[in-house]
């Protein structure tokens, strides 16, 4: 595998200003700092910032990496912010560049972790969640209507991909990975068809017991290298937004190792709206309140490092099959499949939040906040949501 991209002449309209990788890496810290909407406005940013006003990245870069993060499983913005740096400086320009825009929410996410863990049975923080959990579910609902949009079309075959995942994770309440992929089977035959380690760990972090103690209390040996595997399984097999990750992981973290419950597990997707950067980064709240500081720190590298190694891998021979009508085929399958399942994830996360008439209200309000403004920055819609569900709660008591 080479380890720098292939250089390719420039055209007049693409020709792009030098830049150093310092200045680079100063542009992913920053936006992975202060970046919110998810990875739509991410990857919107980026093309704004880097192909059109700084001009350092060529149209051409630009689309290419975006279809390749489009083309394999994990987050999307996370993989183009790789591509890009790939582009600069090869493997070790994507490796810093992964880093530096998954550091700043990670820290984010860490400290919030440590408050949630230090005050969740805090009457406080229960009542700001309560409100919290109802504007969360009208926020996934919002985006599953986007992406329906976005990803659907008018395809008749996308949109029974997306009916049949929409209704079998409602009523199996988890994702199924083996329909995700047979939906991509099925869109490519249709449409395709033209072309020791446990016990180390354990006695390393013996003095320091706080490293693993999560809301449960200091987790048991082996916790960690599970959800190291759990979530690198999550990172490899989820396509699409990354919202997409919801369903998978409420099947696993909930129902299979009862790690959360459902309260707990709509927090943590919470705190990933709240936070700036990739929204898979609620995989290290859920690893934190697991296994504590190390927990997260698994969950984070588990999740991540699927998609750097699906970027950097096939980066250079990518651009010789960009164009595959068979690979987009199974893409466009399997994506219809994971926006059906982000809907059907909706159902079962509403019917344990939304539970009475004043979590009905935020709901429907928030819902038409959000349609109606269209720019409500959604970290502002969440913290009015827990405001007005803390004050119900005082009332309430």
């Amino acid at each position: 595998m080479s380890a720098t991209p292939v250089a390719r002449p420039a055209t007049d309209e693409e020709a792009t200003v030098p830049y150093s990788l310092r200045e680079l890496l100063t542009y992913f810290l920053a936006l992975g700092a202060t970046g919110f909407g998810g990875p739509i406005a991410l990857t919107g940013y980026m093309q704004r910032d880097l192909v059109e006003r700084r001009r350092w990245i060529s149209k051409r870069d630009y689309l290419e990496g975006l279809a390749l993060a489009q083309l394999a499983p994990g987050p999307l913005a996370a993989q183009l912010a790789t591509y890009l740096g790939w582009v600069r400086a090869g493997v070790w320009g994507a490796t810093l560049v992964s880093i530096a825009f998954v550091l700043p929410s990670f820290l984010m996410v860490l400290a919030l972790s440590a408050v949630y863990v230090r005050f969740g049975g805090a009457a406080w923080m229960q009542g700001a969640f309560y409100g919290i959990g109802a504007a969360v579910i009208a926020i996934i609902a919002r985006s599953a209507v986007k992406l329906i949009k976005l990803s659907l079309a008018k395809d008749r075959l996308l949109w029974a991909t997306f009916i049949v995942n929409a209704a079998t994770t409602a009523w199996t309440q988890s994702e199924v990975i083996s329909v995700i992929l047979l939906s991509g089977v099925v869109a490519l035959a249709v449409n395709g068809r033209a072309n020791a380690v446990t016990r180390s760990t354990a006695a390393l972090i013996l003095p320091w017991p706080w490293l693993v103690t999560g809301i449960h209390g200091p987790a048991p040996e082996g916790v960690l290298m599970t959800i190291l595997l759990y979530f690198a399984e999550a990172g490899a097999f989820v396509f699409g937004s990354g919202l997409a990750i919801v369903p998978f992981l409420h099947g696993g973290v909930v129902d299979q190792f009862h790690w959360l419950n459902d309260r707990q597990f709509l927090d943590a997707v919470a705190v990933a709206m709240i936070t700036p950067g990739p929204v898979v980064i609620t995989v290290a709240f859920i690893g934190y309140l697991v296994a504590g500081p190390l927990g997260a720190i698994a969950a984070a590298i588990g999740v991540f490092l699927p998609s750097y190694l699906f970027v950097i891998g096939p980066a250079p021979y990518y651009r010789r099959f960009a164009g595959n009508r068979s690979i987009k085929a199974f893409v466009d399958g399997v994506t219809a499949a994971a926006v059906g399942a982000i809907f059907g994830a909706v159902l079962v996360l509403a019917r344990r939040s939304i539970v009475d008439v004043p979590t009905v209200l935020i709901f429907l309000i928030t819902l038409a906040v959000l349609v109606k403004t269209r720019k409500a920055p959604e970290p502002l819609v969440i913290l009015a949501a827990g405001a007005v569900g803390l004050l119900l709660k005082s009332f309430a008591h």
